[in-house]
């Protein structure tokens, strides 16, 4: 599909934008691999569900401070402050604060937003490497 039937069809992704949502897809996939994995492996070894559900009932919460804070930027009202939502994201909530950033199209461009949360999500690799193919190792250094 060309620049000019999307133009027609405007509910409908051209080819260039399916390729960009396939590959947010396999990245997000990707990221979440680990996490997940781990979280799993601690709730099948009966060791502990918190991850799990940390994962889960935390990026639910980040999505929706997402949603709330861009609806209040819309509305230019008191906003949530980056602090909060850093905090949430560290406390397992980026994946859906990730995909909360793509749906709203919320925090994108703001460049030191990105990169503290990219160094949250970054964190949360490092920790489930060590966790799963380091014995836990690196983190009991510190």
């Amino acid at each position: 599909m060309n620049d000019s039937s999307a133009r027609r069809n405007p509910g409908r992704p051209s080819g260039g934008e399916t390729q960009h949502l396939r590959l947010k897809l396999l990245v997000f996939a990707v990221l979440c691999a680990l996490p997940l994995f781990g979280s799993i492996s601690l709730w099948l070894q009966r060791v502990s569900v918190i991850p799990v559900a940390a994962y889960g009932i935390v990026s639910v919460l980040a999505f929706f401070l997402y949603w709330s804070d861009k609806r209040k930027a819309r509305s230019d009202r008191w906003r949530t402050p980056e602090n909060v939502l850093h905090a949430v994201e560290l406390a397992g909530g980026w994946p859906g604060a990730l995909v909360a950033q793509q749906v709203f199209r919320h925090k994108t461009r703001k460049v030191s937003f990105q990169l503290v949360f990219w160094i949250i999500v970054l964190m949360h690799q490092v920790f489930w490497i060590d966790q799963l193919f380091l014995g836990a190792h690196l983190f009991a250094l510190f």
